[in-house]
């Protein structure tokens, strides 16, 4: 039994084998299974299959039949003879058993191995085999004698045993249960004939699977033979004719279909030649055109050259046109607003002053028109360079509201301001781009306001490791945008109203030049309006986290715990200043009606609980004596009293105050100027420093700049920080210091004589004591490209002139051994000066010139009257080179002159010089440089004509 399971399982592997073969085949691609392996799938595999079932099904078959038959001629062998010994056994004759057995051995020799009778206690009675083992024939100890035929199935034998019965006796207890079981005869069945049989059936089976294995592979392989080879033929002869050789047939006759399709391709391959020829010939008559369309193309070509170069000229003509007309306009203007502004100086009647301030308005703003027309132009040629430097966000908007906060005021606008609590203040960006932008749409609203509000909201949030995106909404209540001109609003010298008889004036130019500003900072420009009810416009820009905070004004902590009253109608001030206290942690009173704040007044007692009052109002001459009733109700019970208007008026400030209030601002309210307001010892007026610490870091700094200028003040403001500055005028000086002594870090100018500070800083990092020492390059222009470069250098990071505290504080902070700046109190800079944005470009800019020079006054004056005795040199130099054409040289004097320009408070000067840097050191021709020339040169003039009588005053 166990050799025909061992069989069957054989061919269920062989089964399982082929279907596994199969269904690899299926789940492979259509395409990539060829012909010979379909033939092989759809004969042999289903032929092998078939056979292997029918195979199985008769061995099978045969099998059983097999071991039924030994069984049934074991039955019939023992049975007989359990009958015909129950009378010898009884009768106790043994030779009468003996022949019976023995008889029956011998007519059953081959299948009998032995036959044994035992008697009812299990003991032997007689046996056929006399050296028979009768000890396997016997039953267990234990085990009951047999009531009916019984065997057991060994490896090579089987074992029938059956009941010997006394049936005289069985009979006439008449019960089949009490028969009398007097012995039992056992006989061991040789099994060997049986399996040699079923062995022969296993072996036949397997040869007549392997000769239809055979005969199906013949057949399959005939099959290829007759299809798939000619078939390869064909397959060749299509890739030949498809690689070109249309001559390329197939030869051979064919059966049947193949020899039909033969006869297809070749009538193909014919087809195709014809194609090809008549093609050619198309191909020929197409070369022959296309020639005298080349010959055509040639001539335009020379014509489209001829007529670029000509337009180049004229752009070239309109750029000279524009920088000289810009020069030609703006040198008599600021003539114009100079004399006006100083005849404004001296006494005038009152018809005198109303007409030359009328004279200064109108100059400022057509030089205000040609800086529009002049920033267009740069940033359509793609020459505006975004900054990224550090600034105050609350302080550059607050700034710009301050200057505009007057032209909303004359027409009795309230302007708010809300900066996010949340919104960091120290970031990293182009601050002067933002405030041109921001100065755009809110001078735009309040134009276009007549009544109402015009409400500025500043939000932010994080969009990446220390990067923000900014949103700036300026909303305001005026007339609206009508749909017609929506579309068109953003475009160069659109206007909403394009009449004659248009109210509102204007270039057209702020709108398109706050998308690009904005486009260029990596943010978006958009508006919604509805006509008659006003407009909302809004501005992203990104910036980076300034890692080191710029200085603020501190949080007052006189403030904290106190209690105010504040009274604002406007809900967008409200929120504002409601803001601004809540951070303060003042325990604040907000109302915003008039029926609450009559309710108040009217219990005293309450009101005697605040320490403040902060009454935010507008000064309609109806709404005037509200204010006034309002301080007369409050002056004797709260003792201190702030108003807040949206009026400049100094005579009218002067008269709310001697009704009783105790100070008078004029609207948007700020941070700072309601700081200053509530806590006037907070800071003074006269006096725009926070002292700086005496502790220095205790360290030895390297400073290195060829210009002695900077190099001076450099030393100057590293010496407020540091307790040891080394200087050195070039590279090989620096070099050779840094071989003979160890510095904590290094400051590097870039362009210098000797040795430049790239070469330098090679040198220092590989044969010098501060191979790690941190180097910091110091450099007055650097863009883009330059900074990638310096980093791969080695710098560990860069500067640009003009440096201040801020700026050097940041890089020792930084780069600094954390454990020297453990026990250092924090670095207190100087505040910078407010940021005056006009119309007008300032020439010679004091405070700035006192802010570069760390607010030394006789520095600054040092380094000013350097510049200006430089100037006529310097000027000369340059035109020289411009002559010659001499590149190198005029980007070694633009760049030495733009290092100057940093530290001497000439802002308009510093910005011409360096942009011609930026335009030279990307390759910029000199001829496309004209404009930028002409403006240099008088912005030189301009500095040496107002620098004698600037120098007296200083």
């Amino acid at each position: 039994m166990n050799d025909y399971l061992f069989g069957i399982s054989h061919n269920c592997a062989i089964i399982a084998l082929f279907t596994q073969i199969f269904h690899t085949k299926v789940q492979q691609k259509m395409h990539k299974i060829s012909l010979k392996d379909w033939v092989i799938l759809l004969t042999i595999v289903p032929t092998t299959i078939i056979s292997l079932l029918v195979a199985g099904y008769l061995s099978y078959s045969r099998y059983s039949e097999l071991d039924q038959f030994i069984y049934q001629r074991a039955t019939s062998i023992i049975s007989p003879l359990a009958i015909s010994s129950a009378e010898p056994l009884l009768e106790k004759k043994r030779n009468s058993l003996r022949s019976l057995i023995g008889f029956s051995h011998r007519s059953q020799s081959d299948i009998i191995k032995s036959i044994a009778i035992f008697t009812k206690d299990n003991q032997i009675f007689v046996t056929s085999a006399y050296h028979g083992d009768t000890h396997t024939l016997r039953i267990k100890a234990g085990q009951n004698l047999p009531k009916r035929i019984q065997y057991d199935d060994y490896d090579d034998y089987l074992i029938y045993r059956a009941p010997i019965i006394d049936e005289f006796t069985t009979q006439n207890t008449n019960s089949a249960l009490d028969m009398n079981i007097i012995g039992y005869i056992a006989i061991q069945i040789d099994k060997s004939t049986i399996k040699y049989a079923q062995q022969q059936l296993l072996i036949t089976v397997f040869f007549i699977l392997l000769a239809g294995f055979i005969i199906s592979a013949l057949f399959a392989y005939k099959l290829i033979n007759s299809v798939t080879r000619p078939i390869s033929s064909m397959v060749l002869a299509i890739d030949r004719i498809r690689e070109g050789k249309i001559e390329s047939r197939i030869s051979g006759q064919l059966v049947g279909e193949l020899n039909f399709l033969k006869n297809g391709v070749n009538a193909m391959a014919q087809s195709l030649g014809d194609y090809q020829d008549e093609m050619q010939r198309s191909i020929d008559q197409a070369t022959i055109d296309l020639r005298e369309s080349l010959e055509q193309f040639e001539i335009q070509n020379v014509e489209l050259d001829i007529a670029k170069r000509k337009a180049q000229d004229a752009n070239k003509v309109k750029s000279e046109f524009l920088a000289n007309m810009s020069h030609e306009l703006r040198t008599p203007l600021n003539g114009v607003i100079g004399f006006t502004r100083q005849v404004l100086k001296t006494p005038l009647s009152d018809t005198q002053r109303d007409h030359l301030q009328t004279i200064e308005r109108s100059a400022a703003s057509l030089l205000s028109i040609i800086n529009d027309i002049l920033d267009f132009s740069k940033l359509d040629a793609g020459k505006m360079i975004i900054e990224n430097i550090p600034f105050s966000i609350r302080e550059s908007i607050e700034e710009t509201l301050t200057l505009l906060a007057p032209s909303a005021h004359k027409k009795h606008i309230e302007l708010s301001l809300r900066v996010s609590p949340q919104l960091p203040d120290s970031l990293i960006g182009d601050a002067m781009r933002i405030k041109q932008v921001m100065v755009n749409l809110a001078s735009n609203a309040i134009k276009f306001t007549d009544k109402g509000s015009v409400d500025i909201n500043l939000e932010g949030n994080v969009i990446g490791n220390n990067l923000y995106r900014i949103r700036v909404t300026v909303q305001d209540t005026g007339i609206g945008i009508h749909s017609q001109q929506q579309n068109s609003i953003f475009e160069a010298f659109g206007q909403g109203d394009k009449s004659v008889t248009r109210i509102y004036g204007g270039t057209g130019l702020g709108l398109v030049i706050s998308q690009r500003l904005v486009s260029e900072m990596q943010g978006n420009i958009g508006f919604e309006s509805i006509e008659s009810q006003g407009s909302t416009f809004w501005f992203t820009f990104q910036c980076e986290l300034n890692t080191i905070p710029t200085v603020q004004l501190p949080a007052p902590e006189s403030l904290c715990g106190k209690s105010i009253l504040y009274y604002e109608p406007h809900a967008a001030s409200h929120l504002a200043t409601s803001e601004i206290l809540a951070g303060w942690k003042m325990k604040t009173t907000c109302i915003s009606q008039r029926s609450e704040m009559d309710l108040l007044l009217s219990n005293k007692k309450m009101l005697a609980s605040f320490d403040f009052a902060l009454i935010g109002h507008d000064v309609t001459p109806s709404a005037l004596n509200d204010v006034k009733e309002f301080i007369f109700a409050l002056k004797d019970i709260i003792p201190s009293i702030h108003l807040a208007i949206n009026s400049n008026s100094p005579s009218l400030h002067e008269a709310l105050i001697s009704s009783g209030a105790k100070t008078c601002i004029s609207k948007p309210i700020t941070m700072q100027r309601l700081s200053k307001t509530l806590v006037p010892t907070l800071t003074s007026e006269s006096n725009n420093l926070i002292e700086i610490s005496d502790q220095k870091v205790p360290i030895k700094v390297l400073a290195v700049d060829d210009n002695e200028a900077n190099l001076k003040l450099i030393k100057e403001l590293l010496l407020e920080q540091v307790n040891d500055v080394t200087t050195a005028t070039d590279g090989a000086k620096a070099v050779d210091l840094c071989r003979n002594e160890k510095f904590a870090l290094i400051f590097m100018d870039i362009q210098m004589p000797v040795l430049d500070g790239i070469s330098a800083l090679s040198i220092i990092r590989q044969q010098t004591l501060n191979e790690h020492t941190p180097i910091i390059a110091v450099t007055a222009h650097v863009f883009g490209e330059e900074k990638d470069k310096l980093l791969d250098n080695g710098f560990n990071s860069f500067i640009t002139k003009p440096i201040d505290e801020g700026m050097l504080h940041h890089s020792i902070y930084e780069y600094c051994d954390s454990t020297l700046l453990a026990s250092r109190p924090e670095l207190i800079v100087p505040l910078p000066g407010p940021v005056v944005i006009s119309s007008r470009p300032q020439i010679i800019d004091w405070k700035l010139a006192l802010q570069r020079a760390g607010h030394k006054k006789p520095l600054a004056k040092d380094m000013f009257i350097g510049l200006v005795n430089s100037l006529p040199e310097t000027k000369a130099n340059i035109s020289e080179a411009l002559i010659s054409q001499d590149i190198e040289q005029l980007k070694v004097l633009i760049h030495k002159l733009n290092g100057a320009c940093c530290y001497s408070g000439v802002p308009s000067l510093g910005k011409v010089t360096h942009e011609l840097e930026t335009e030279l050191k990307r390759g910029i021709g000199l001829d496309d440089l004209q404009p930028e020339f002409f403006e240099f040169f008088e912005q030189i003039d301009l500095v040496l004509n107002d620098a004698e009588e600037f120098i007296k005053k200083i």
